[in-house]
């Protein structure tokens, strides 16, 4: 038998559901401190309730992606043994809808949780690896930085058409100095920290075989594929908000849009990586030609590419093999 708990995630605190009895959806709820030291209290209560002989891997724990506040729960659930599922909000947000709930809290929030889990039994979270997780941390701070000097050179740009004192810019230029230089210093530390992990590296060159896929891309698509789930290529692109989404209504047919779901970031490095790609990646050409050919606008060509991108990209490490373009080279010229 599988207990189903629903764990609804915040900074400061856990509101946990158990779903007591499942033909009247009967529930028992109790908050605890999102605190490490507070976890060990989780799994007293559950015991308690559940009864000693409960195995763990009888507990299906459901919560949220809540940034990072539900990780160091989710990674200690994980090992000890528990089903942990961690779901995007969005279907939350639908089921509940779908329930007719109305009412916003964190408690009611924990049921929703426990009831999604019953109802569709997602499945099982599989932890990354304490690499991959290194390398998005890595990443994240990169992007970070680099965010942090565009605001300084936007500064610096709008010193000088203004009556700036030379103190500032001075500030402005040391501090865009500054950035650069941990900016150059964290591109190192990421390669090093690629390079002393087999795995991280050769599915690197395996991304990078795909022309059009260089440093950026390939280093964000591999810390993808290593900290999340996926079962084919379509929901790589559905997670990437890469999906066109559709809008038609009676006589009314709109024109379809990309989902923007996901990392708007890496669907920006996505994008730029799939303009080069029209030019120099045989299949990528291919597509872009063919669909301007049939009417569509660039960017709805653009679009399409970056999906045909993501699917090569995923192929590449489904199959942990280098890319082999399916178009022939010589019709390129």
């Amino acid at each position: 038998m599988t207990y189903y708990v629903g764990i609804d995630v915040s900074k400061h605190k856990l509101d946990v559901a158990w779903l007591k009895e499942l033909s009247t959806m009967k529930v028992k709820t109790k908050v605890f401190n999102n605190h490490f030291d507070d976890f060990e209290h989780i799994i007293h209560w559950l015991k308690t309730n559940l009864g000693a002989s409960v195995s763990f891997n009888d507990i299906h724990l459901i919560m949220e992606a809540t940034g990072v506040y539900h990780e160091p729960l989710a990674y200690y659930l994980h090992d000890l043994g528990f089903k942990v599922s961690i779901i995007n909000p969005a279907f939350v947000k639908h089921y509940a809808d779908s329930l007719g709930v109305r009412q916003k809290t964190d408690k009611k929030d924990s049921i929703v949780l426990a009831r999604y889990g019953r109802a569709t039994h997602p499945d099982a979270w599989i932890a990354p690896s304490i690499e991959a997780r290194h390398l998005k941390s890595l990443l994240s701070r990169l992007d970070a930085l680099n965010e942090d000097l565009q605001r300084e050179e936007n500064r610096k740009e709008k010193a000088e058409v203004a009556d700036t004192t030379p103190i500032v810019k001075q500030s402005i230029d040391e501090m865009i100095v500054a950035l650069k230089l941990a900016i150059s210093k964290l591109n190192d530390d990421i390669d090093t920290h690629i390079n002393n992990h087999p795995k991280l590296k050769e599915e690197q060159t395996l991304l990078q075989s795909i022309k059009g896929v260089g440093q950026v891309v390939s280093r964000q698509m591999l810390s993808l594929f290593n900290t999340k789930q996926f079962n084919n290529a379509k929901q790589v692109s559905a997670f990437l908000g890469l999906i066109p989404k559709q809008q038609e209504s009676g006589l009314f047919k709109g024109r379809s849009r990309l989902a923007k779901t996901g990392n708007a970031q890496l669907r920006a490095k996505l994008y730029m990586a799939a303009v080069v790609a029209t030019k120099y990646n045989p299949d990528i050409k291919d597509q872009y030609e063919r669909l301007q050919q049939n009417g569509k606008c660039k960017m709805q060509a653009l679009c399409a590419c970056m999906r045909k991108l993501v699917q090569i990209c995923f192929g590449v490490i489904k199959h942990q093999t280098p890319y082999t373009p399916q178009v022939r080279i010589d019709n390129m010229a």
